[in-house]
């Protein structure tokens, strides 16, 4: 197994390579089986545009993807990628893989998702209703945030999950670590949903302003699906 790291990437069509993560440093190894979640402010590959400097922050995004990720390992084993190593001390996740992740595999493009993996939908619903039985709310759903193992879905990128019964939050609150191009999005949104930016919502209008926010990431009828989920 081969343990030297470089930093991961996604060759995104018409910009070329862009980080692959806002919060965290993205790391893969030589031979592509193993990714690293580092969850440090490293500014060679965030190149000044670090979304999260709040040191604080940044660790309770640390301790968010450390809980929901194992609780899910635990759960639902077969839908996350193996967990080899959680070193507490550099806060780094070593997960195995088996090459790069959903969206880079399609290029990153939406008309290719059926290509690489025909049952991708299913997969993705099955795996979003597995939240849904843990009384999750997930929101950090970008393609990205899946690998392919063995021809299976595997989720990653749990910093943004909240319980039911968590207290509600704002856009606001949490607009640190949302994309300029997603907030973009969102803002087109929030007059539909009678949302206000700076209040605390219910997690089902959350729900709701999050996938409309990723129409240009993921199919029409999909979404259609995934909004059918209790």
């Amino acid at each position: 197994m081969n343990n030297k790291f470089r930093y991961y990437y996604n060759n995104v069509p018409g910009r070329g390579l862009c980080r692959n993560n806002l919060i965290y440093t993205s790391l893969i190894n030589e031979d592509d089986t193993i990714f690293c979640q580092w969850y440090h402010n490293d500014s060679e590959y965030h190149q000044g545009q670090n979304q999260v400097v709040d040191p604080s922050l940044m660790e309770e995004k640390w301790l968010r993807e450390v809980n929901y990720l194992t609780q899910m390992s635990n759960a639902f084993p077969d839908l996350v990628p193996k967990i080899i190593r959680i070193d507490l001390d550099s806060k780094k996740i070593f997960l195995e893989i088996d090459g790069p992740d959903f969206w880079e595999r399609s290029r990153c493009s939406v008309e290719n998702y059926d290509i690489v993996l025909p049952d991708w939908q299913d997969q993705m619903i099955n795996i979003i209703q597995a939240h849904r039985k843990l009384g999750w709310r997930k929101y950090s759903m970008h393609p990205s945030s899946y690998f392919i193992v063995g021809g299976k879905l595997k989720s990653i990128n749990y910093f943004f999950t909240y319980k039911d019964s968590d207290p509600n939050i704002s856009i606001q609150d949490v607009e640190s670590h949302i994309y300029s191009t997603r907030q973009n999005e969102m803002e087109k949104h929030i007059g539909s949903l009678g949302i206000e930016w700076d209040q605390p919502q219910s997690w089902e209008t959350m729900d709701k302003l999050c996938w409309a926010s990723f129409t240009t990431n993921y199919p029409k009828d999909f979404i259609e699906k995934v909004k059918c989920i209790k």
